[in-house]
């Protein structure tokens, strides 16, 4: 059975408290940049088994008449169009779902930053489409010198050109799409206004991972390494930390190098930095609430394993370099871990090989491996999906769970009236046959019952997937892997 390795209620109660105590440490006014996924971290989720997709919202949700959040995009981000990978919809686009779904769950959003910006012209379409939907815009601008001329950075030529964030409550959560969305400038632009407007108020960083205090080499921390490969992100020691306590604490290369320009910001704008190093500015309190060791490092290394053939899958698609493959296969060699520790890939290789043809394979919660192949009527991953869910619900695997006579219909609207060149069903459109059967077949509607059961389960394909049944895996919650190769030698791929 998949094992719980952290405490989520202990995890929503001790990082809200947390979070209190840091606002009142500065006087009722608090910039908290929230670094990695904030409505929705299934990194997190996948590598602390336990923890809630959702949880650091639901933790927000503690401090609700407390906080208001602001969304934070670069403009070059929006001019170039760039992709979150996991959700696959580019971050102008996740600004506004994650505005819908902070107003959703009852959360106040006060307001969206551009930042760099000089006159993009989607920058600038971006700006008028949230002012037509009422949402306040504020625009920060590139700062010449930026970060080495502090003089430059903190007057009235560098933060004193940014629009002022009007905000109306005491925890000012700022978050983006992505990184390097400029959180953290907008966080020292706010300090430098308000300390010219003449009342104090707080910086700190909310950032999940590395985990502070967890070893250095903790699959944890790697599995954040292997994540952030294309960003050449390292974890280190804090050496602030170290030789401020003498206590060990791990950070990331990026924050190290920064703090002593944030330092250096904070003596200028209030004559002293209230931090004594990198590790100081974070309020993240994770790592106290893991309860089974193993469970974590067991998820962990699957997590760097996912990276890395991810990491392979982007290279083939021309979407991404090589260096970050390298990167990972290193990681994986410090994690002490090879592909041969990712049961799916023996599994679907094996039934590929048996049937001369692509297949996918699904790792269920009791441990069961269950192997599906394409064939005249379905895809192999929505094969192996039909065969887990016959497994799951106790089915004889010779049972038709879904008849022909309701299979090719659907293919001959597909191709006949849909003009799709797609010969077989995709996973999503085999679910929504078997529901319909579900009405009248009992065992279809076992089979559609065990669907929540697959959420955490591992799946690999012998080959890249299609954009629809990459989708339909994560929309189910498992956590696909694919050899870097297509399934023929088109030059296009659907």
């Amino acid at each position: 059975m998949r094992r719980i390795g952290f405490e989520n209620d202990l995890y929503l109660k001790t990082q809200s408290a947390h979070i209190r105590e840091r606002i009142a440490q500065f006087g009722g006014k608090l910039y908290l940049e929230f670094g990695g996924k904030l409505f929705d971290d299934y990194h997190a989720a996948r590598v602390l088994p336990g923890f809630a997709p959702d949880s650091k919202v639901r933790m927000l949700l503690e401090l609700r008449e407390q906080a208001e959040i602001v969304v934070v995009i670069n403009a070059s981000d929006i001019e170039k169009n760039k992709v979150r990978g996991d959700l696959g919809i580019t971050y102008d686009l996740d600004a506004l779902r994650m505005i819908d779904a902070f107003r959703g769950m009852g959360l106040y959003v006060g307001s969206v930053v551009i930042t760099q910006y000089s006159g993009q012209f989607s920058a600038e379409k971006f700006k008028i489409r949230l002012e037509e939907q009422g949402i306040s815009v504020y625009l920060h601008y590139p700062i010449a010198g930026y970060p080495a001329d502090i003089p430059l950075i903190v007057s009235p030529e560098g933060y004193g050109k940014n629009d002022y964030v009007e905000t109306k409550r005491p925890l000012v959560v700022v978050t983006a799409p992505g990184p390097a969305s400029g959180k953290l400038s907008v966080c020292m632009s706010q300090l430098y206004h308000d300390h010219i407007r003449g009342f104090q108020s707080g910086y700190a960083k909310f950032e999940t991972f590395p985990v502070w205090n967890l070893p250095l080499r903790h699959p944890v921390n790697i599995a954040y390494e292997a994540a952030t490969a294309d960003l050449n992100d390292v974890n280190v020691i804090d050496h602030f930390h170290l030789d401020a306590y003498g206590v060990t604490a791990i950070n990331y290369n990026r924050d190290i190098d920064v703090f002593p320009v944030l330092s250096a910001i904070f003596q200028h704008i209030w004559g002293a930095c209230p931090y004594q190093s990198p590790t100081d500015m974070g309020v993240n309190m994770v790592g106290k609430c893991i309860s089974d060791e193993q469970a974590v490092e067991d998820a962990a290394k699957q997590e760097i394993l996912r990276r890395y053939y991810n990491a392979l899958c982007l290279a083939q698609k021309g979407l991404g370099e090589k260096e970050p493959v390298f990167k990972i296969e290193l990681l994986m060699n410090q994690a002490g871990i090879t592909t041969a520790d990712r049961p799916v890939v023996a599994a679907a290789l094996e039934r590929a090989k048996l049937t001369a043809g692509p297949a996918t394979a699904i790792q269920l919660p009791d441990g069961a491996l269950i192997s599906g192949k394409t064939t005249s009527l379905l895809g192999a991953p929505a094969a192996a999906l039909l065969d887990a869910l016959k497994y799951l619900a106790g089915v004889d695997d010779a049972v038709l769970l879904i008849s022909p006579t309701v299979l090719e219909p659907v293919l001959k609207l597909k191709s006949a009236q849909l003009k799709d060149p797609t010969q077989r069903l995709h996973a999503e459109e085999t679910l929504i046959a078997l529901a319909i059967c579900a009405v009248t077949d009992p065992l279809a509607r076992a089979a559609m019952e065990q669907l929540p059961k697959l959420a955490g389960c591992e799946v690999h394909s012998t080959v890249i997937l299609s954009q629809a049944d990459e989708g339909s895996f994560r929309k189910l919650g498992m956590n696909l892997t694919c050899e870097p190769q297509y399934q023929s030698h088109k030059l296009y791929h659907r």
